[in-house]
């Protein structure tokens, strides 16, 4: 058998529908974020990137760099194990428990990844608790629904952020039976906030675990950048808080925090815990810098604010599209595949702007957008020089406009 031709025949229909995925080779430059090299057939460039999740731009702070390099100098440059045979150092103790107070928790874990923390968790809650159902908001991340899946646990979807439909089918459930409601406080792609307060007053009622996913919050919001539900006053009341060192802080890795017996149930059950190798230490050495910095510093923050407004108010004034939510992130709607990757590529290539074009099945087809994710380190002439690039190639395109 041909299973060449099988593979490539998915993959040309990947193509043909406008969906295929082209992977820009860029070379990051400490310290000159958000620029970069991008290396194609034609030689090498600088471009602007527009769409890391280096939100805040730590991963070239000089602080977190020179702790990184002093982490390799001191232990090496991997952890040499997994967690259980030889692979917890010190350093990783350290960050947890770092995290931990980030979060007002009891206790931290970390993992080699966010999607690997989500997937682990909810796969072991909802494996190890009998007659668990997942209440998982229809909008939740690949790796929050992996996790689940993998559970074989009961999963009931509730409507995007509705309260009123998660209550309707909470009430559903015996009350006997372990629930947990699973959701994020930061969408990554709409860029909408779900609304955290009152699902924890409709879960309390039912006697429910929370379990927030707080990945493109952490760093970004609350005075410590403990994420949405540290902003809001309510991190104590959630159970399990979820979140990654590998956008906002500028590292990799995920964590979950809360109570000891909580963690430590995961630590001792988790597969995707128990099975890998840990991070090496120097990153969490990085990691915990760039935590510990940004529960001081409120200079990035209130920056990347002021660039994201920025950033809005001249995509009105030109009457281009873009999702209106309260977060960072800037989806600009284009609504076709085709455009929307044409557009990317007009706009690396005339333009010198890397903006990856966001298509199905990462979002509904029909949505299909370029996302912009504006950094304090985005000067005004960044924006202006998109804007104007936008401009010409909204009116190349023949695009529709927003209405007034």
């Amino acid at each position: 058998m041909d299973f060449d031709a099988l593979f490539n025949e998915q993959l040309d229909s990947l193509k043909n529908d406008g969906n295929y995925r082209y992977f820009a080779e860029l070379e990051r430059k400490a310290g000159k974020f958000p620029r970069a090299a991008s290396h194609a057939e034609d030689g090498v460039r600088d471009v602007t990137v527009w769409c890391s999740n280096d939100y805040l731009g730590m991963g070239q702070h000089p602080k977190v760099i020179d702790a990184m390099i002093e982490g390799v100098q001191r232990t090496g440059t991997g952890a040499g194990g997994t967690r259980n045979i030889s692979g917890t150092n010190h350093d990783h103790l350290l960050l947890e428990r770092e995290l931990a107070d980030l979060h007002g928790k009891e206790s931290a874990l970390i993992f080699t990844s966010g999607y690997v923390s989500n997937w682990a968790s909810l796969s072991t809650l909802g494996s190890r608790l009998e007659n668990c159902v997942i209440l998982s908001d229809a909008g939740n991340h690949a790796s929050m629904i992996e996790g689940i899946r993998h559970s074989r646990a009961h999963k009931v979807l509730w409507k995007h952020n509705d309260v009123e439909d998660l209550e309707m089918k909470l009430r559903a459930i015996p009350a006997h039976y372990p629930k947990i409601v699973a959701f994020e406080s930061v969408y990554s792609m709409d860029g909408d906030i779900a609304p955290i307060e009152a699902i924890l007053d409709v879960v309390e009622k039912y006697g429910a675990m929370t379990y927030i996913d707080e990945v493109h919050a952490v760093g970004m919001y609350g005075k410590r950048g403990g994420g949405v539900s540290e902003e809001l006053g309510l991190a104590d009341r959630i159970t399990l808080i979820e979140g990654t060192l590998g956008k906002a802080f500028g590292c990799v890795g995920g964590y979950i925090t809360g109570s000891a017996a909580l963690c430590d149930f995961i630590r001792s059950f988790a597969s995707g815990f128990i099975f890998t190798t840990a991070l090496p230490p120097a990153v969490a050495v990085a990691a915990r810098t760039s935590i510990a910095h940004l529960k001081e510093s409120e200079m990035e923050r209130a920056g990347q604010r002021r660039q994201v407004a920025r950033l809005r108010k001249m995509l009105d004034a030109q009457g281009i599209p873009h999702m209106d939510n309260n977060s960072h992130i800037v989806p600009v709607m284009i609504g076709d595949p085709v455009k929307t990757k044409m557009l990317a590529d007009h706009l690396m290539d005339e333009w010198g702007i890397y903006v990856q074009p966001i298509n199905y099945p990462t979002v509904p087809k029909g949505t299909e957008r370029l996302r912009f994710t504006p950094s304090p380190l985005h000067t005004d002439a960044d924006i202006d020089h998109l804007i104007n690039a936008l401009t010409s190639l909204w009116k190349q395109c023949a695009i529709a406009h927003a209405v007034a």
